[in-house]
């Protein structure tokens, strides 16, 4: 599922160009390193493949001393060589436009820096069910939902169960939304999270990306109810003790941290 936060708030304001001024930095050390490896290389190397071998591998190593999020490294990879293939393809000026446009509409986190997409496991799927069921959850909440790989089978297997998700990338949110169509118990918010009170539920869900995590944390501690749990699948939130930490069997070894949330009172 994709994760994606929304951008009003004041810290993504900083974080943002930081995060795309580092991406653009990483290709260009690549291009640079690249440029100036080719002419050492034998002749027979020389040729477009080994440059792109070497300016994808380049920016994706820059992109790690830069210390970019994990997911970066892959689209680094792939930059440019699809760039360079869809320019082979000789394609008419508004393809490309139409292209750019659809990606951005899909990857609107990547885009704006802050989180990628993500696709939850099935049996990730199962385990946060199992806990729905453990908790006699009745209200459930997911954080940057994507096409809903996590709220639609839930909605289907939870029938009692009010699922509100949330996501920002407004191509996954259509999708979402029409995945859920058949489900009254599912619905799918494109508004501000970090304006929302969560107090209403009893599990909540995300999938995001160490960057948020820290923010995110402070945002839920002081919005959900005391008693509730939250589940943060693969990335822990920084100072909070988890009180489970489970491990899913899927090819990702997906960890899912399982934070009750404690009366501030106390």
């Amino acid at each position: 599922m994709m994760r994606l936060l929304a951008s009003a708030h004041p810290v993504h304001h900083i974080v943002i160009p930081m995060t795309l001024s580092k991406a653009l930095l990483a290709q260009l050390l690549g291009l640079i390193i690249a440029i100036s490896l080719i002419p050492l290389l034998p002749m027979k190397f020389s040729g477009l493949v080994t440059f792109l071998i070497l300016q994808s591998s380049c920016a994706m190593l820059s992109s790690i001393l830069l210390r970019q999020p994990r997911w970066w490294l892959p689209i680094h990879l792939v930059f440019l060589p699809c760039a360079t293939t869809l320019l082979s393809l000789q394609l008419a000026a508004h393809w490309y436009l139409l292209i750019f446009i659809v990606l951005t509409l899909v990857f609107w986190g990547t885009i704006k820096g802050d989180v990628p997409l993500f696709l939850s496991s099935t049996a990730v799927v199962e385990a946060v069910s199992q806990v729905i069921t453990q908790e006699s959850a009745q209200h459930f909440a997911e954080l940057g939902a994507g096409i809903g790989t996590v709220t639609v089978p839930l909605a289907q297997q939870h029938p009692q169960l009010i699922i509100n998700a949330w996501e920002k990338a407004p191509i996954p949110w259509v999708i979402n939304i029409w995945r859920s169509r058949h489900y009254a118990n599912s619905h799918c918010y494109r508004s501000n999270l970090w304006s929302c009170d969560f107090s209403q539920y009893d599990v909540i869900f995300v999938f995001l990306s160490p960057a948020v995590m820290p923010e995110l944390g402070v945002k839920l501690r002081s919005t959900m109810r005391p008693g509730s749990l939250l589940i943060s699948s693969s990335f822990a939130i920084p100072d909070w003790k988890p009180e489970t930490i489970k491990q899913v069997n899927d090819m990702a070894k997906t960890q899912l941290f399982c934070y009750r949330i404690a009366d501030t009172n106390e």
